[in-house]
């Protein structure tokens, strides 16, 4: 199915005739010269009555004004947050949308705005968690999910592991409560990069009931890549049938990918053991021995888009992963 744009048509107008065209006569001449004069009559008597600081203050205010009411959140998105709360057509269900981030800010201030957005035309209920890597570790994706998902709280029912640089372009993507297994949105036919058969990364939904049969994903993937697919090892251990879209058209071109690879290097080391490690599977590790400390917690909006930044250090055992440590 193709979706076509909305189009605003551009508007005409006919032109005016100009006060000064044609040829300038004596009676024009007269008649701008009392124009002007009697402009600075009025101008005169502004002046002292005070009237033109009165109408300067009334502009600054306007002006104020104006910009108050640009810092708030578009109407569209209040209307739609608080209809959710009581419109059944919102379902009963609520997502966790996770995001494992560090030092992404350009990509962040495009994907939050943009999600939030996406997710109201649908009618999702959700809430945004940035779970915020600021300890001197490597970067790990899988023990940030972790983290989403135990901080999630209780008022959501449902997570989503979503890259921050991945964004779903077509609206007939699902993102409802995934029932009866896992759903991988981003599927390797539709994924702009992955396309190989046990992908399961990029933007995963599960029910927090099945995250947690599979003890949520290892800790011992430091650094970038690998994590996902000894997921979808834990996905079949744990008997959970994995569901991807079907009837989507779109192909390659059904999400935007924001990542700048030359801007933004990926952290693709392997140190030491880590070679042999990173395809092994993890048959204790997950959400029973993560390590971390919420450093601090903040409720923020991105352009009218409301999410929670978790700020979060984690911690690692050397004894285990030694490839923890930044090279």
């Amino acid at each position: 199915m193709m979706y076509s744009s909305r189009r605003k048509p551009v508007l005409y107008f006919k032109e005016e005739r100009r006060f000064l065209s044609g040829k300038f006569t004596v009676y024009k001449l007269f008649g701008l010269c009392m124009v002007l004069g009697l402009v600075s009559l009025i101008l005169l008597q502004l002046s002292c009555s005070g009237d033109m600081s009165y109408i300067s203050s009334g502009a600054m205010a306007v002006a104020r004004s104006s910009h108050q009411q640009q810092q708030q959140c578009p109407p569209e998105t209040q209307v739609a947050g608080a209809a959710s709360v009581d419109d059944p057509s919102w379902g009963p269900h609520k997502l966790a949308l996770i995001i494992p981030f560090r030092e992404r800010f350009e990509e962040l201030l495009v994907f939050v705005p943009f999600m939030h957005a996406f997710l109201n035309k649908k009618k999702i209920r959700h809430r945004i968690f940035v779970i915020n890597q600021v300890d001197h570790y490597r970067f790990n994706r899988a023990s940030l999910i972790n983290v989403g998902y135990t901080e999630s709280g209780n008022d959501t029912d449902y997570l989503a592991m979503h890259d921050v640089d991945l964004m779903p372009l077509n609206p007939a993507l699902d993102y409802g409560f995934p029932e009866e297994g896992p759903f991988h949105v981003a599927s390797p036919e539709l994924h702009p990069l992955y396309h190989y058969k046990t992908y399961v990364g990029g933007i995963l939904l599960l029910t927090k009931k099945h995250y947690n049969m599979c003890n949520g994903m290892s800790n011992r993937f430091w650094g970038w890549g690998r994590e996902d697919d000894e997921f979808y090892r834990r996905l079949r251990k744990a008997g959970l049938q994995l569901f991807r879209p079907s009837g989507i058209t779109t192909a390659y071109k059904t999400f935007r990918h924001i990542h700048d690879p030359a801007w933004r290097k990926r952290d693709q080391k392997r140190i030491a053991s880590q070679k042999q490690e990173q395809f092994k599977v993890d048959p204790e590790g997950g959400l029973t021995n993560l390590l971390y400390q919420v450093d601090s917690r903040q409720e923020v909006t991105i352009s009218g888009a409301p999410c929670t930044i978790v700020n979060t250090k984690l911690d690692c055992d050397q004894n285990l992963t030694p490839w923890c440590l930044m090279a």
